[in-house]
């Protein structure tokens, strides 16, 4: 028999369980060596220059994707501003994939409800002035997925465990 608390973070008994993921793609920059030092930041796992997403695989839909980051991301007057400490104006943006990522993706949870609902009402009350490491998309996931399924400072406890290697945390259904 199950613990009522495993029960209840699987999502057995729950009228809807979405999964929750976690992703990580390369910070973007502008092209050249700005977006190579990125893209080898990236690569070696540097923890700290990675982009973080949510990702929730709703039952019989689309996968969408929700994160937060600048208006102009690739712009450099946006980077100089964001690494001075200053705010800058963001965005939450919501699109959808066709699968799941291959790398850098992880299983982080089922959510408590309709999670496509519940991602839009926590995207309404959003602020989006953006601050590197006061506001921005480690904290955006964090909130997001503490907000779907419960689960606290999610990105910390990802770094911490062998959880955040390249491979997934649970066998991929594709």
């Amino acid at each position: 028999m199950l613990s009522m608390s495993l029960t209840k973070s699987i999502g057995i008994g729950s009228s809807r369980r979405d999964e929750v993921y976690v992703a990580a793609v390369p910070l973007r920059a502008t092209k050249g060596p700005a977006q190579l030092l990125m893209s080898t930041a990236y690569s070696l796992n540097f923890w700290d220059l990675q982009h973080f997403m949510v990702i929730i695989n709703p039952l019989h839909s689309q996968v969408l994707v929700y994160d937060f980051q600048p208006q102009d991301p690739e712009s450099i007057a946006v980077a100089v501003a964001a690494l001075s400490g200053r705010n800058v104006p963001g965005v939450v943006l919501t699109r959808t994939l066709t699968k799941l990522p291959k790398r850098k993706c992880w299983f982080v949870g089922y959510s408590k409800s309709d999670a496509m609902d519940a991602a839009n009402r926590f995207n309404e009350g959003w602020d989006t002035d953006l601050r590197i490491n006061h506001h921005d998309c480690r904290n955006y996931v964090n909130g997001l997925v503490e907000y779907l399924t419960g689960m606290k400072a999610v990105l910390e406890h990802l770094q911490s465990s062998s959880m955040a290697r390249d491979e997934m945390s649970l066998p991929r259904k594709d």
